[in-house]
């Protein structure tokens, strides 16, 4: 037999050293947490209370129906949250399917080389570019380029040049697609994120019973993954509501008294053949034989206005606006995307800089209001993501 050391045997009642160590960090992490969430929420109780106060009682319908205006008292928000909204609509349209896609290929089709790796590297990186530098890109390609007929290829049809110069420029589409080539990153990032995430077992589970590449992923890995991709994308759509720098630098107003979206009985403007970025005609002896379909006034490229009436054709120089009053028809029509992605816009963060750039006390309470309805929404979509989150968690069987 052989003996054993009795002393030698470890007491399993002892304390491990370095035990009491290992308790106050915990402590401390647990009461340095508690202490972060306490800072981060009093800071938002201490905003959501300044503005509440400084602009609450200017929450009214009247401003949310009424156009921004010099008179601070019937000032309101009407072309900033509809410009908002066309705006987001755009970005979304552009940002959600690309980026998804991308996120999908990179994560599950791209070979692992030197290519894709760069690939990964520069989405990365761009997550992190400050937003004005996208605002300056899309001042040179969208702005300057693209928004002007005369930098087309000549072999173009002078239509199809016009036409798309009117989509570019200072206009809605250029905003929703800056802001989308803003959020793409974040997109990208976190479908990966989302997708890397599914076990690898229910791929091969899928593919052992003779299913495709595409049927596994479309069947099993995306719907497993949607939960993380939605989330990246609300939370990049957050960031784009709240953006301001690369808008300003491609041009939207600070002052913006008409929408988009033409009402009945608006003043209606229809500018006669191609003009450059500063509204000259591109071909200054060009005309346009026009058949005016209301009363109103022609303003001629001299800037002199002439009458015209309603059913008569008139031949007009390039470069001529012609005034008139929206019918219903109009109105209907302005809500096609060819209308409404061409014209030019605001936003609420422009509208709420514009305020509080103004000497007078009052705007800063309407840049106040404006501040709790961009609050009010940002907080809204972030709600929903963890609602959406949460809900489709709940179906995932594993």
């Amino acid at each position: 037999m052989t003996a054993v050391d009795v002393h030698a045997v470890r007491d399993i009642t002892a304390h491990p050293k370095g035990l009491a160590a290992r308790r106050f960090k915990d402590s401390a992490f647990i009461i340095w947490g508690i202490v972060a969430t306490v800072i981060g929420l009093g800071t938002l109780v201490a905003l959501v209370t300044e503005l509440v106060n400084d602009g609450g009682h200017r929450l009214t319908s009247a401003f949310f129906l009424s156009f921004p205006s010099s008179d601070p008292a019937i000032a309101g928000i009407l072309s900033a949250w509809v410009g908002s909204i066309l705006v987001i609509i755009t970005t979304a349209l552009f940002a959600i399917p690309i980026g998804i896609l991308a996120g999908i290929y990179l994560e599950e089709y791209a070979p692992k080389n030197p290519i894709t790796s760069a690939i990964e590297i520069a989405v990365n990186n761009l997550a992190g570019v400050p937003s004005i530098l996208f605002g300056l890109m899309a001042v040179g390609i969208f702005v300057q380029f693209l928004g002007n007929p005369v930098r087309y290829f000549s072999f173009l049809p002078e239509g199809f040049r016009v036409a798309a110069a009117d989509l570019f420029g200072q206009s809605v589409l250029t905003a929703g697609i800056t802001l989308s080539l803003l959020i793409l990153p974040v997109v990208i990032v976190a479908t990966r994120e989302a997708v890397r995430g599914v076990p690898q077992e229910i791929r091969h589970a899928a593919l052992a019973v003779g299913a495709t590449k595409w049927q596994a992923t479309q069947h099993h890995t995306l719907p497993y993954a949607l939960p993380g991709v939605v989330t990246g994308v609300i939370i990049g759509i957050s960031r784009a509501l709240g953006e301001t720098a690369p808008l300003i630098m491609i041009g939207g107003l600070t002052f913006v008294a008409f929408l988009p979206i033409t009402s009945p009985g608006d003043a209606a403007f229809e500018v006669i053949g191609a003009v450059d970025e500063y509204g000259a005609p591109v071909t200054p002896d060009a005309t346009e034989r026009i058949r005016v379909d209301n009363d109103g006034v022609v303003v001629l490229p001299d800037f002199t206005e002439m009458p015209v009436q309603a059913g008569q054709t008139y031949e007009l120089p390039h470069g001529s606006t012609v005034q008139s009053v929206a019918t219903w028809g109009d109105a209907v029509a302005s809500w096609s995307p060819s209308n409404w992605l061409g014209q030019e816009f605001t936003v609420m963060p422009i509208q709420m800089f514009n305020w509080t750039s103004r000497p007078q006390a009052e705007f800063l309470e309407i840049a106040a209001a404006a501040g709790l309805v961009l609050l009010f929404i940002t907080l809204l979509l972030n709600g929903s993501a963890i609602y959406l989150r949460y809900r489709l968690r709940k179906s995932i069987k594993w």
